[in-house]
């Protein structure tokens, strides 16, 4: 299959790395922009494609650029953690339509942060390959997997687990996709959760003179716990102070003791 590759962050570097691994043909990469990429350099080295055939996500709806991408001929799009909605002149391009993997166990939590959600909401958590439609992680489902919440998880210690799991994801179901058997199951309409970027600002704040289950506390100080990002915060004396937790299981806190 020709495959167009929308990726970012370190997911999509290992995704990128074993498509190569794989002798996968790679006719083309869609990148964020310079100040929004993450492990740029090593998905291009991964690739190994000409500049020409790299190109910028956030234009991916001027003429040209779509021109660009269609006379490559791509058969399948693969997008690994691209943050950008995809416009349906592009996706129309693609004769096997767009995948998409995403860090959450869909229909819950589509959208961003699924780690910060998942602990703060008690939703369940795990990853999820789909159908790329018109919408926000609403097309039809492929294969996931749930990922285990565990007490003494963070914000960044579940997001490590769902990069891990992502990754094998998809190195598990990509020969059905590439033999064009992947399944197809439609999600609800009516079901799961959706969250913008900018939810967070909306638990961050930590009101000192409000009343807190400690249960609802515990889970946003540890959702938000991702160092070296800001994360909660409460505001004394118009000074924010920012708050970061470090959970252990008793086992652990005897052994550090002996």
């Amino acid at each position: 299959m020709r495959i167009l590759f929308l990726g970012n962050n370190w997911v999509g570097w290992q995704v990128m790395r074993w498509l190569r691994e794989q002798n996968e043909q790679i006719i083309g990469i869609v990148l964020h922009p310079l100040h929004k990429r993450r492990y740029g350099d090593e998905i291009i080295r991964s690739a190994q494609i000409k500049p020409v055939h790299i190109f910028n996500g956030a234009q991916l709806r001027q003429p040209e650029v779509l021109q660009a991408i269609k006379a490559l001929n791509p058969d399948i799009g693969l997008s690994v953690l691209f943050d950008y909605l995809l416009p349906p002149e592009f996706i129309e391009i693609f004769p096997s339509g767009i995948i998409n993997l995403h860090p959450s166990y869909l229909p819950y939590n589509r959208g961003n942060y699924p780690n910060v959600w998942s602990i703060v909401e008690g939703t369940p958590s795990g990853v999820t390959l789909h159908y790329i439609d018109e919408g926000v992680d609403t097309g039809d489902i492929i294969a996931q997997k749930e990922v285990l919440v565990e007490p003494i998880d963070t914000g960044e210690t579940l997001y490590r687990k769902l990069e891990r799991e992502s990754v094998r994801l998809f190195q598990e179901i990509w020969p059905l996709i590439k033999a064009r058997r992947a399944p197809r199951i439609p999600q609800s309409n009516e079901a799961g959760t959706y969250h913008r970027t900018r939810d967070v600002e909306s638990i961050d704040k930590i009101e000192l003179d409000h009343t807190y289950t400690a249960r609802d506390l515990i889970n946003i100080l540890r959702a938000r716990t991702f160092p070296p990002y800001s994360g909660a915060y409460f505001i004394d004396h118009g000074r924010k102070v920012y708050l970061r937790l470090q959970l252990l299981y008793e086992e652990d806190v005897r052994g550090a003791e002996k």
